[in-house]
């Protein structure tokens, strides 16, 4: 196993933005590729890491960019501002997240047929966003993703399978909203699934998360029981 990683820039309209992408250089032919999309505070280490761990699974894995080259909050009221542009016009976010995904078809080790997309926190909406679009997609994964319904609806069929890996206890995601997130996925004739871990709330993947008075908390078994789904899903989107 040779994993080799490196940056990449790509434009979405006039927005340069920088990915980082990583894939494993002893594998040979083109390859199953899987977006990785970044919570609230920007592209970082944390999914940068994740690029790497999905690249030891024998995927192309490619960390996307939603706010631009070098731009990361510092603080949740940072983290805030640079998140809700989005979350106001979903048809920003959209365009944004689908920049990402024209621009990984365009690595030569990618299997273009066979692209999955995961997100944590803001990222999983913009995963679930990309599948809500009608994207050409095996999968989407949300980590503690936020389930809002994004204004702009599409008469597109969702094509991607969904899978959703969400606290029960999270404070920023209502019942209602999961709720009406399963009856969405139902209406849309989607083939989803939710899996709630108990006593976890928001985050519980991230080890840095810490505040409880945020409602975001690392959660170890929660962790790993979610990646372990993870992976159990991009085995069967993928075969």
């Amino acid at each position: 196993m040779t994993i080799l990683s490196n940056t990449v820039n790509y434009l979405d309209g006039d927005h340069l933005l920088q990915a980082f992408f990583a894939y494993d250089d002893a594998l040979e032919g083109r390859r199953p590729a899987v977006l990785i999309a970044h919570a609230w505070g920007g592209r970082d280490e944390f999914v940068d890491n994740k690029a790497r761990q999905l690249a030891e699974l024998g995927y192309v894995a490619f960390a996307l960019d939603m706010y631009g080259h070098g731009i990361l909050g510092k603080n949740p009221e940072e983290n805030a501002a640079l998140m809700q542009p989005f979350l106001d016009d979903r048809s920003v976010l959209q365009q944004r997240i689908d920049a990402a995904l024209y621009a990984i078809r365009l690595l030569p080790w990618v299997d273009d047929s066979k692209i999955a997309a995961i997100g944590f926190c803001f990222g999983g909406l913009c995963v679930l966003d990309l599948a809500r679009m009608g994207a050409d997609l095996k999968g989407v994964v949300s980590f503690h993703g936020l389930l809002n319904p994004p204004q702009n609806k599409t008469s597109k069929p969702v094509l991607a399978k969904v899978l959703a890996l969400h606290g029960h206890d999270d404070p920023m995601v209502s019942d209602s909203l999961v709720t009406a997130f399963c009856q969405e996925m139902t209406d849309l004739q989607v083939d989803w699934q939710l899996h709630q871990y108990g006593n976890t709330v928001h985050a519980f993947t991230n080890p840095l998360a810490n505040s409880p008075a945020l409602g975001t908390v690392y959660n170890k078994i929660a962790d790993k029981r979610s990646w372990q789904s993870m992976k159990n899903f991009l085995e069967e989107v993928f075969a």
